[in-house]
């Protein structure tokens, strides 16, 4: 089997990416003790990603480096806001706590969708908050293997995600 659209593959890598020096700093790892399973087509990871490892077999090996266009877009200036601090006013939260610079935290927008919201800075007032994934405008450099590859039942297909050994287990 190769890895094609609706199979699960698990595969182990490392992540590296550019610093500011531009060296290129390990930022992920994954082992064979813990593999990276997904559905190739539909894993939510950079199409870059999935161009890359598509048609690959078990026991290849990859790397590669996936641009920013091709990955998590470019860094975008207007993804970083001003929130009003009553936004995170939530019951059994300690909002000190939950305002630390650096804390990222699941929020909806105004369409309903969600996103993660890093904390940049707090002021008495409001809240900062950078909308970019952590990975934009970064390239991203992946060594890895492939693990498995078999193919996804109809109900991994139809819930977009893989169940079993690697993946969710509903209840």
């Amino acid at each position: 089997m190769k890895v094609e659209k609706n199979n699960v593959v698990a595969l182990t890598y490392s992540l590296r990416i550019p610093d500011t020096d531009g060296e290129m700093d390990v930022v992920e790892v994954v082992t064979e003790q813990d593999p990276m399973y997904f559905i190739q087509g539909i894993s939510g990871l950079p199409e870059g990603f999935e161009n890359q490892i598509e048609g690959l077999v078990v026991g290849d090996t990859f790397d590669f480096t996936v641009g920013a266009e091709d990955g998590y877009g470019e860094y975008d200036p207007e993804a970083v806001v001003d929130l009003p601090k009553e936004v995170f006013q939530m019951e059994d939260v300690d909002q000190s706590e939950l305002l630390q610079v650096g804390n990222i935290i699941p929020m909806t927008n105004e369409d309903g969708e969600r996103m993660h919201g890093q904390v940049v800075e707090v002021k008495d007032d409001v809240v900062i908050m950078n909308f970019n994934h952590p990975l934009a405008g970064k390239e991203m450099h992946f060594e890895g293997q492939i693990l498995s590859i078999r193919a996804a039942t109809a109900e991994e297909i139809s819930h977009g995600h893989v169940h079993g050994e690697g993946g969710v287990h509903h209840h």
